[in-house]
């Protein structure tokens, strides 16, 4: 049995670049657009969700830390920090939950996607490498979309 592929020119690939390349077709075949969008999904969603629930008491109320955090730390220029707390806080716990579910995905990530430019902007300038890897994840939900294991695959949205 042959095991060597084709390269660009028709020939069989062999040696170390036709194994690599045998390597890299089987990881494409088992890390796919839908395993990396679930993926994106869940860590993004846990991401925010996570933040969220550290600005809250009960189901949704918004906490004196919460309040203190954005009128001290946060300082979001134009909004009252009260408006802000709210906000953050509604934001880091709805669009993750949509982003996990697979629904309003894109609209989902591009939301938190300007919520991180705003923090990485405004709050945590020297965050970079953190939030470069969030952006990265985001962008790529918005790209690509939300993958088959998803309620929007399932309502046919794209």
């Amino acid at each position: 049995m042959n095991h060597t592929i084709a390269s660009d020119t028709g020939t069989p690939a062999q040696g170390l670049r036709g194994a690599w390349n045998r390597i890299a077709n089987v990881l494409t075949s088992l890390v796919g657009h839908g395993l990396l969008a679930l993926a994106a999904r869940i860590a993004v969603g846990a991401i925010f969700f996570l933040s969220g629930r550290t600005k809250v008491d009960g189901f949704l109320t918004v906490n004196d830390s919460a309040y203190t955090l954005f009128r001290e730390d946060y300082k979001v220029p134009l909004l009252p920090p009260e408006f802000a707390a709210h906000m953050a806080t509604y934001s880091e716990h709805l669009f993750p939950i949509l982003l996990v579910l697979g629904l309003f995905t894109r609209f989902s990530a591009l939301s938190l996607l300007g919520m991180t430019a705003v923090i990485q902007i405004f709050v945590y300038p020297d965050a970079w490498p953190t939030h470069l890897s969030w952006a990265a994840l985001m962008l790529y939900l918005i790209g690509r979309g939300a993958g088959p294991a998803s309620l929007d695959h399932a309502l046919g949205v794209k």
